[in-house]
């Protein structure tokens, strides 16, 4: 049995850089940080006297024998990425929803595409994570992503991801100081109870990119500003007013970023002590961040009351094996007789196929160390 525990992260200052449309040409960078929130991924190979090949549970509870039947996306693309063959169970436990801004579906990509690996006695870089999920996101899902969620979710902490024209990528992290401290404090998290499709509001922002250069220019220079006001001294409330002027530069990158319903939470907000704040992940709801002073917290947090706070504080380990003890069925196992008066003739010919079977052993992942180039 794998236990792998892969946080959620906070997007601050860049979003929108690290779509290839953008970078291929100019480079990206982001600012975010993983907090204490996780996606936590359970596997185990399948024993051998069930019906079902594969059992995965996530919201739904999937028994089936051929991958191509299995109706979760992320875990198909996976499976077959991985070229699993043997039975495995897999059951997902997220803190928090998903769908909403805090990159949940990438958590679960690196998460599981993680768990496989522990499974198989392989341990990976944070580097080989984060690639290989970004090419099942991108590649094979099809989805309309960026590559900032991939990276924070395996790498964990607080950290400077930039991202070059030619697909490399480099990430500086941020010591936990003081001042990170302060900044945590001065942050208040709350859900908006709307979930949405991150990849559509994406497609539409990647459309525009050619008309927005002026905004996205912008946007990435703002990440070097808020890394001076974290390692400088001067007045941290310089970061949550920067907050409230990379979302007015964030609506303008597509329509479908905010909505009346936002817009309202925002402005109810500001007029409450909020200096600053943004919808997180590709917009359109989901969880919602402002910055305020501690002593203007309350009268925030009373004009807000209708939605649902959430506490949480920042985190340095990324994507990680937090149980491992490997279950293993051997050959002379599987082989045995009183499991065979159990199985009708085709589930037995699975057994024997899968007894001889060598390819958790022989398999070795396709070294995935950059970003691919979108033509």
């Amino acid at each position: 049995m794998i236990l792998t525990r892969t946080p959620f992260r906070i997007s601050f200052f860049g979003g929108g850089t690290d779509y290839h449309t953008w970078y291929q040409e100019h480079g990206g960078a982001v600012l975010s940080t993983t907090i204490n929130h996780y996606c936590n991924i359970l596997l185990s190979y399948r024993a051998p006297f069930f019906d079902s090949r594969y059992r995965f549970t996530w919201s739904k509870i999937e028994d089936i024998n051929n991958f191509n039947d299995i109706q979760h996306p992320a875990i198909r693309a996976i499976m077959k990425y991985m070229d699993v063959k043997r039975g495995m169970e897999m059951h997902h436990k997220g803190d928090l929803p998903a769908r909403s801004g805090l990159a949940s579906s990438s958590a679960f990509t690196v998460g599981l595409i993680h768990a496989v690996h522990a499974l198989r006695g392989r341990m990976c870089t944070d580097h080989e994570l984060a690639c290989e999920a970004i090419h099942v996101e991108r590649d094979l899902l099809k989805e309309n992503v960026g590559v900032q969620d991939q990276i924070a979710t395996a790498y964990g902490g607080f950290n400077k991801i930039t991202i070059h024209p030619d697909c490399t990528f480099a990430v500086d992290r941020l010591t936990t100081t003081d001042r990170i401290r302060q900044l945590n404090d001065h942050l208040l998290l709350f859900f908006t109870g709307v979930s949405r499709s991150a990849s559509t509001i994406a497609g539409d922002k990647m459309k525009n990119m050619g008309d927005k250069a002026r905004q996205l220019h912008t946007m990435r220079d703002m990440v070097d500003e808020a890394v001076g006001i974290l390692n400088g001294n001067g007045d941290i409330t310089d970061f949550g007013r920067m907050l409230h002027e990379t979302w007015m530069l964030k609506k303008q990158l597509a329509s479908s970023v905010s909505t009346d319903f936002i817009d309202d939470i925002y402005q109810r907000a500001m007029k409450s002590g909020a200096l600053g704040g943004k919808i997180l992940g590709a917009g359109g709801g989901g969880f919602i961040l402002f910055f305020a002073k501690p002593e203007d917290q309350p009268r925030l947090l009373e004009a807000l009351s209708d939605l649902l706070l959430i506490p949480f504080s920042f985190e340095n380990r990324g994507s990680h094996v937090a149980l491992y003890e490997p279950n293993q069925f051997s050959e002379t196992s599987l082989m045995r007789q009183d499991f065979a008066h159990l199985k009708n003739n085709r589930n037995m010919e699975n057994l024997l196929e899968l007894a001889s079977s060598d390819d958790d052993r022989r398999y070795r992942a396709r070294k995935v160390t950059k970003i691919p180039v979108v033509q």
